[in-house]
């Protein structure tokens, strides 16, 4: 399981820890991933993602899992997101034709 958030693309940055001397070592600066489950409203259906908490904030600001996914750029999404965001957009075509 990669340390990536599904919907957003934030991933492991790396810096140096610099102590008082002035010494640099290497770390990792790890993303706040969580793991939840989001409510579609146009698939009727739970999905579970891990997710970063800064995502989070940006879904439920936004309306939901449908209207995030409506928005967001395909680059920045996992594989498993972006099939999401293929069937919520088939469902939501097909219930304004209808």
């Amino acid at each position: 399981m990669s340390r990536a958030c599904e919907l957003t693309g934030k991933a492991v940055l790396t810096g140096n820890n610099v102590s008082h001397a002035n010494n640099k070592t290497r770390r990792r600066f790890l993303p706040n991933l969580v793991n939840v489950t989001l409510i579609s409203e146009a698939l009727n259906q739970n999905v579970r993602l891990r997710i970063s908490a800064n995502a989070l904030r940006s879904v439920e600001h936004r309306g939901g899992l449908d209207a995030f996914l409506a928005k967001a750029n395909e680059k920045e999404l996992s594989q498993r997101a972006r099939l999401l965001k293929k069937q919520i957009a088939k469902k939501v075509a097909e219930q304004a034709a209808a």
